[in-house]
């Protein structure tokens, strides 16, 4: 794995740190490459369930490497588009740990994942038009999803910053915890869902996810599709006899 994304384990949990604390941790193309190349080869390991992305240096992630981007170095990778994350989030839960700025790119990459984990003091933003710039790595579709949309649009077309207690209040950042333990309650939280059963968790994100485009008349025949391989699969067997058995279930991912 490249220096600058670090990839460590905690049980059944990996956390992947941005490396680039001087850069404030701006993805360049570097970073890009070593994001995806980690969720490539972790998504496909079966005893780890969920993961954690956070930043070095005591903040998440200051967006694009403008210097880099001036000189031809892009931040995306094909297939996963900016920071190797935002077009295709890994089929595993994971939880962004905001400490810091996440601004641009960096709230992009923070919306990519499925919960927030901010510090009191952390900063979010889409400073984009204030360099000319659109928030193309998903900022601009899927704020409007996750917020009322008058407060969508302004965040967007102000380009100003927001506190993580302003995000929280609307419903964005999932838990604010003190400056310095975002990864703290992060791990907190992944560890949370990773006790749960590998397959069920992939297939409610999915489920989740892509639900939201189904119509009424084929949203549960699409479900369907999803879901019934995780009821006939041994770790449901194991989850129906470890409740029987009053003892805590062995996943096995199958």
């Amino acid at each position: 794995m490249s220096d600058e994304v670090l990839v460590e384990e905690s049980g059944n949990v990996a956390i992947l740190t941005l490396n680039r604390p001087k850069a404030r941790n701006a993805v360049n193309g570097a970073v890009a490459r070593g994001v995806a190349e980690a969720l490539d080869a972790l998504d496909a390991r079966p005893d780890i369930s969920a993961y954690v992305l956070t930043g070095a240096g005591g903040t998440f992630c200051a967006g694009m490497d403008l210097k880099g981007f001036l000189t031809g170095d892009m931040p995306v990778v094909q297939g996963r588009g900016f920071g190797g994350l935002t077009e295709s989030p890994p089929k595993k839960p994971l939880v962004a740990a905001v400490e810091g700025y996440a601004l641009a790119g960096g709230f992009e990459l923070a919306m990519a994942c499925d919960v927030i984990v901010a510090s009191s003091d952390a900063t979010f933003g889409l400073p984009e038009p204030k360099r000319g710039l659109v928030a193309g790595a998903g900022g601009v579709m899927r704020l409007p999803r996750r917020i009322p949309y008058h407060v969508a649009m302004e965040i967007a077309l102000t380009g100003d910053h927001y506190p993580a207690s302003r995000l929280y209040e609307l419903g964005l950042v999932n838990r604010v915890t003190e400056p310095g333990k975002a990864l703290e309650g992060a791990l907190e939280l992944a560890r949370k869902i990773a006790a749960n059963a590998p397959l069920a968790l992939a297939a409610t994100k999915r489920v989740i996810i892509e639900s939201q485009d189904w119509s009424l008349e084929e949203m549960f025949k699409k479900q369907g599709e999803i879901i019934n391989p995780v009821f006939g699969s041994k770790d449901a067997m194991e989850g129906a006899a470890a409740f029987a058995e009053k003892r805590a279930p062995q996943w096995k991912g199958e």
